[in-house]
């Protein structure tokens, strides 16, 4: 099965356009018309005219072959538009329509099913805030572009059962810089699934790593047939843990949301990369977005403050990830260069008024050194000796060897490294706990 009409489109009609600036059917087309390179339609059967667009009546009346149909009418009409699609010969659309399985509706999505069966249409949806691609521009989401910013062109394809947190990432993902391929809100899932989405996005160039949030399965078997074949990174979060939150996703998209211990179990079995909450899910993503692929787990921690590296020494060893131990050679290489009063163990503490020399030796000299694989870098930059040019320290080190900075930065400097593809976070744990999510889908 090939989805790619619903990414690549020639040619695309919004059924249920609307003049109203603050409806649903506005806001699609008017994305569409911003964004999409192939040809648009509308369809509303009291408008000629939208948008300065030439609007028809019923799909029916359009001579041209269509793609793709984006539908947003009452629930109530859809099957009607359903068999209008049909007859026209449209095999994929998209519903944003609400109003089925998600509030009970179990009848309505029934005949839905049956009818897209019937003319053997491919469907996204119900119940879906809709999708972008950045590198093709299609984007029928219904959030205006003022309101919701799009991530620019880049190699993460997020998908999500819900709209609203997928919509929430999204404006998160571009006002912190992450670059995305593609975001898809499957919704209801009443035909194509988040196996089929993953089972495309395998297969997708311009997709490197894969982002999921996911309330519950409808097939099992076929997720874990789907999945066990991917060789991308997939990083997921799971909604609908507890009992409360399990009511919760039932009657959000109408799918089970299952034992929380099953889904860890079936994460664990195909190296699913499983994270807790949405600050977790981005500060590993940041990691899989910038680090080369590390030789090992050996980490090798450099401080100027001695309180950071201690807590960091706690957290490696909290998340299983090893300590690495210098060389003889490495340390008497430091030793003559260094103050006697520099601890040279694990983690190497540089002390409150190392310069940005001392760390040039430090690091230098870890890269060097092949017991570690990973430096995890500590920075408070407030210290009366660190000066801006310990950034481009850093950056020479990253060509050599995975490096990670953890910083008190205010801002400028952070932003220096991580448009040099360096991870920078604030606090030892978050940092090191994306570490562990990270170098365990490698190494273990």
């Amino acid at each position: 099965m090939t989805l790619n009409s619903f990414f690549n489109a020639r040619s695309v009609v919004v059924i249920g356009v609307s003049r109203n600036p603050k409806k649903i059917g506005y806001v699609i087309f008017k994305n569409l018309l911003n964004s999409f390179k192939g040809k648009i339609f509308g369809v509303n059967p009291h408008d000629d005219k939208i948008l300065k667009q030439k609007i028809y009546t019923s799909v029916l009346k359009i001579k041209d072959k269509i793609d793709l149909a984006i539908i947003a009418v009452p629930a109530k009409i859809v099957l009607d538009v359903i068999k209008e699609c049909g007859k026209k010969g449209i095999k994929n659309v998209i519903i944003i329509s609400a109003g089925f399985s998600e509030i009970g509706n179990i009848r309505l999505a029934n005949q839905l099913s049956k009818l897209l069966r019937k003319y053997k249409i491919r469907c996204i949806g119900p119940n879906t805030l809709g999708i972008y691609d950045a590198y093709s521009g299609f984007d029928c989401m219904f959030i205006e572009k003022r309101k919701l910013e799009r991530p620019k062109q880049g190699k993460i394809s997020f998908v999500t059962q819900s709209g609203a947190l997928g919509a929430a990432i999204l404006d998160m993902a571009a006002e912190k810089n992450y670059k995305f391929s593609k975001f898809i809100s499957i919704g209801n899932s009443l035909d194509i699934d988040a196996s089929d989405i993953l089972e495309y996005l395998n297969k997708d160039k311009t997709t490197q790593i894969i982002c999921l949030y996911i309330e519950g399965l409808k097939d099992g078997r076929k997720f874990l047939n789907v999945v066990s074949k991917i060789k991308k990174p997939i990083i997921a979060i799971k909604g609908g843990v507890t009992q409360e939150g399990s009511k919760a996703a039932q009657s959000h998209t109408g799918s089970l949301a299952g034992s929380a211990d099953v889904y860890k179990g079936i994460f664990k079995q195909l190296n699913i990369v499983s994270v807790n909450s949405l600050e977790e899910m981005f500060d590993t993503l940041k990691l899989f977005d910038k680090l080369e692929v590390p030789s090992g787990n050996k980490v090798q921690v450099i401080t100027n403050g001695g309180g950071y590296g201690i807590l960091a020494a706690d957290g490696l060893s909290e998340n299983n990830l090893p300590l690495a131990t210098l060389s003889n050679k490495t340390i008497s290489a430091l030793r003559k260069i260094f103050p006697p009063t520099v601890s040279l163990s694990n983690p190497m503490d540089l002390l409150g008024d190392a310069d940005t020399e001392r760390y040039k030796h430090a690091l230098k000299a870890c890269v060097k050194d092949s017991n570690n694989d990973i430096l995890l870098v500590i920075n408070l930059a407030q210290l009366p000796k660190m000066k801006s040019d310990i950034v481009d320290v850093l950056i020479e080190t990253s060509r050599y060897k995975p490096t990670i900075v953890i910083s008190t930065d205010k801002g400028s400097l952070t932003k220096r490294l991580e448009k040099n593809n360096i991870p920078v976070f604030k606090y030892p744990k978050n940092a090191i706990k994306a570490m562990k999510n990270f170098v365990n889908y490698y190494i273990t």
